[in-house]
């Protein structure tokens, strides 16, 4: 038990520092990526645009690459290798001379961030069916957590010193290094490794294997819109702020720290408790609905305390991710659990890449000198389409599969 405990403490500082890295960038990118190209803001968002898409294609290339190897090999040593990776690859971000080197770091990040498959499958090798909702819970938390560390470190720390944040963070992610190089056992079992089947690491093609699963890929297509509805928020958020309510930097951090507080509070402690009392079914039916009603209210808000406000729903609807996730799980065996979460967060990148080319162009569109309609909230408007897409899914695909209904 303290094992366990130990282990789960340490997945939950590994992806808690690979969503600093991403938490850091935000607030500072656009006077980052000026600094280095000595161009206007109106061209920081393509840029930013490829550079999220540039960490994106290399998260989505190489995710079922690392599942399928700790499926074999456990999942210790790539999370330590991961980690060591992404320590310098946040000593690259500090030295950056010229956007290049920006992504060369980006492509470096989205190798090593692809250790939230091995991560995940982690969290399934040493959790039960019954907490394993509770268990994923976690994930949400580190993204919760990591929101409000790194856009703090990088929206305040970034006035002192720009390039200030990216030490921090490799700080924080070597000293994560070490302890789980002293502290942390291995968790896949020899009875529950398997040979590498090349085949499955070239991405996509293990859901093909998927489809044998009692109405699972209905519900990975659920997950699928919802992760890329929420796109919408990484691709446009800190560009929005600045047109619709002139933020700065620090502004643009300290909006970033809240949605973090809110979606650690909801995930890491709402997830388990919603689920106990009210069912799986429920929360992820309420869950979808409550994403859907919060994205389609931040395309109004036109003051800032209403998009503040907004985040309330928004957040709430965080309990059926990880919910979603422990019931796509308990579907699968558990020597398959590597690739399925390889699989999936292969399917997160791909949204994070289809994100950047919907949400970014549809708000340069509606904020354009040229533009017919000035509408700063049309890429949430979009996204709000696609939660209730997902929500319908999900709904049906919950009646079809063992489910319990309470």
């Amino acid at each position: 038990m303290k094992s366990n405990k130990t282990a789960l403490l340490f997945i939950f500082i590994t992806i808690l520092v690979d969503v600093i890295g991403i938490g850091i960038i935000l607030p500072i990118i656009p006077d980052l990526i000026m600094e280095l190209t000595g161009e206007g803001n109106h061209m920081a968002i393509i840029y930013g645009m490829w550079l999220t898409t540039a960490f994106a294609g290399m998260q989505f290339l190489f995710s079922p690459v690392l599942g399928e190897i700790s499926d074999k090999y456990g999942r210790r040593p790539i999370l330590l290798l991961a980690l060591l990776g992404l320590s310098v690859d946040y000593m690259i971000h500090a030295w950056a001379p010229t956007i290049t080197w920006l992504f060369l770091g980006r492509f470096l990040a989205g190798i090593t961030g692809a250790s939230f498959t091995v991560a995940s499958a982690y969290i399934a090798d040493i959790s039960t069916k019954d907490n394993k909702a509770k268990n994923f819970g976690l994930i949400g938390a580190a993204f919760g957590i990591g929101f409000i560390i790194g856009p703090g470190i990088g929206g305040f720390f970034g006035e002192i010193d720009i390039r200030l944040p990216f030490y921090i963070a490799a700080g924080l992610t070597f000293a994560n290094f070490l302890f789980g190089y002293f502290f942390v056992p291995e968790s896949l079992t020899p009875a529950n490794r398997r040979q590498i089947n090349l085949l499955k690491m070239i991405p996509g093609v293990s859901l093909v294997a998927l489809r044998n699963y009692k109405g699972i890929l209905l519900l990975i297509s659920a997950f699928f819109l919802a992760n890329l509805a929420g796109q919408a928020l990484p691709s446009t958020w800190s560009y929005y702020g600045i047109e619709r309510y002139d933020w700065n930097p620090r502004q643009i951090g300290l909006s970033l720290m809240v949605v973090g507080l809110l979606v650690a509070v909801v995930q890491g402690f709402l997830v388990g408790v919603l689920v106990k009392k009210f069912g799986k079914r429920k929360v992820i039916i309420f869950g979808f609905l409550l994403w859907t009603v919060g994205m389609f209210l931040f395309s109004f808000a036109t003051e800032p305390w209403m998009l503040y406000a907004f985040l309330i729903p928004y957040a709430l609807g965080g309990i059926a991710g990880p919910t979603v996730q422990g019931v796509i799980s308990n579907q699968v065996s558990e020597k398959e659990q590597g690739i399925l979460q390889g699989s999936i967060t292969g399917l997160v990148s791909i949204t994070a890449i289809l994100g950047q080319f919907i949400f970014a162009p549809v708000f340069y569109y509606f904020i354009r000198p040229q533009t017919a309609i000035y509408f700063p909230g049309a890429p949430y408007a979009l996204a709000a389409l696609f939660l209730l897409g997902a929500f319908i899914l999900a709904s049906t695909a919950i009646k079809r599969m063992d489910v319990e209904p309470e």
